[in-house]
């Protein structure tokens, strides 16, 4: 009776772990930026106001589609189409009104241009330079953990990477965060000058279009 009951256990042992592996699985293979084409998000930018301590809406709207695929040296990569509205006025930090175009693709957990340059990674800890001069270094970290993001398009667990100088050997101030969903892409995003504290406008998702 000891084995059968033994027998049983370990069956039920190693179906549990045949589960648990294909659920790791599955989540691996989740389409992390929602590369698809036809998905579309909305973001509003919004300054801060130094007077207020608040961050108030400029009616910039970055509007973000993708429209294909391109094929380069057999490799393939989603067309992303940016249309910015709304800064008319030419807010600093702000993109610019017009249409803009980027290629990207997934490769083990990066979102790769096409010149190989990494957008944002979900996996490498590592500290990776984007810009590297004598006077000045660009960088930029993933950080460990997940944080529920509430914006306007609904409530989201994102993980962050974070951005920062070195300027002269010195850390500067400023730190710009980009948080992103599993399954949704961005979600938020901040840009600042690097002698300050706290980020000059921070982008939010406002609607999203997601098959």
């Amino acid at each position: 009776m000891k084995r059968i009951v033994f027998a049983l256990f370990l069956c039920y042992f190693l179906f549990a772990c045949d589960s648990d592996d294909s659920e790791n699985q599955d989540i691996q293979n989740e389409n992390f930026y929602a590369l698809t084409v036809g998905n579309s998000w909305v973001y509003k930018n919004y300054k801060y106001n130094i007077n207020t301590g608040t961050y108030e809406d400029t009616g910039v709207v970055d509007s973000i589609s993708i429209v294909g695929i391109e094929t380069i040296s057999g490799v393939d990569y989603f067309k992303f189409r940016r249309v910015t509205t709304g800064n008319e006025a030419g807010i600093t930090l702000c993109n610019e009104n017009g249409e803009h175009f980027e290629l990207l693709r997934e490769s083990n957990g990066n979102l790769v241009f096409d010149t190989g340059e990494i957008k944002f990674t979900n996996n490498d800890f590592t500290e990776r330079t984007l810009d590297d001069n004598p006077s000045f270094s660009l960088r930029e970290i993933l950080i460990e953990g997940q944080t529920e993001l509430t914006v306007e398009a609904g409530t989201f667990s994102c993980i962050n990477s974070e951005r920062y100088v070195i300027v002269n050997g010195e850390l500067a101030p400023a730190r710009d965060k980009f948080y992103y969903a599993n399954g949704f892409g961005l979600i938020y995003d901040t840009s600042s000058f690097a002698s300050q504290e706290i980020p000059t406008i921070v982008r939010r998702l406002d609607a999203y279009v997601i098959q």
